[in-house]
């Protein structure tokens, strides 16, 4: 039996309630999804790569998977490269608006192109998470505002612990 494999792809710096709820959402598609932690510097995270996944692989336990296995991984390069060296069949992406889809299918039709074999699942933000973005997060998270219930509550105490420090 081929096992059905798929790539989520993204910085999650920080990880946010939207990304565990297409992680949830996108369980009952595959058999495992890799949750690839991109290692893009130029982006200015908060979190190392290895911080970013061992909060997740923290977190991913208490995830309700209906049967999927997760893998967390970091990548540097292409997305559609490492979903080709995983053995990846889909790549799953959240989209919150209109903007994220114009984005994100420019970046599916690219994943085509490179990798013609590998799809693009795009699945819908809940209602709830549609305005979440890791960047707001980190903003508002750094002027004082709360976002318990947008961020996973150790997700927020490792925010505290960084942003103490600093």
């Amino acid at each position: 039996m081929n096992t059905r494999r798929a790539v989520f792809p993204g910085s999650f710096d920080p990880l946010t309630n939207g990304h565990l709820d297409i992680i949830k959402r996108s369980a009952p598609l595959f058999d495992e999804i890799i949750v690839a932690v991109l290692n893009n510097p130029e982006k200015n995270p908060l979190f190392t790569v290895a911080e970013r996944c061992r909060m997740i692989e923290e977190i991913l336990p208490q995830i309700e998977t209906d049967g999927c296995d997760f893998v967390v991984d970091s990548f540097s390069g292409l997305t559609a490269d490492f979903a080709k060296k995983s053995g990846a069949s889909a790549i799953v992406r959240g989209i919150r608006a209109v903007s994220d889809y114009e984005y994100e299918l420019r970046m599916a039709l690219m994943n085509r192109r490179l990798e013609p074999t590998i799809e693009t699942v795009f699945l819908m933000a809940a209602e709830e998470f549609s305005y979440v973005s890791s960047n707001l997060m980190k903003q508002v998270f750094t002027l004082g505002g709360r976002v318990e219930g947008l961020i996973p509550a150790l997700v927020e105490a490792k925010m505290k612990e960084k942003i103490s420090h600093k």
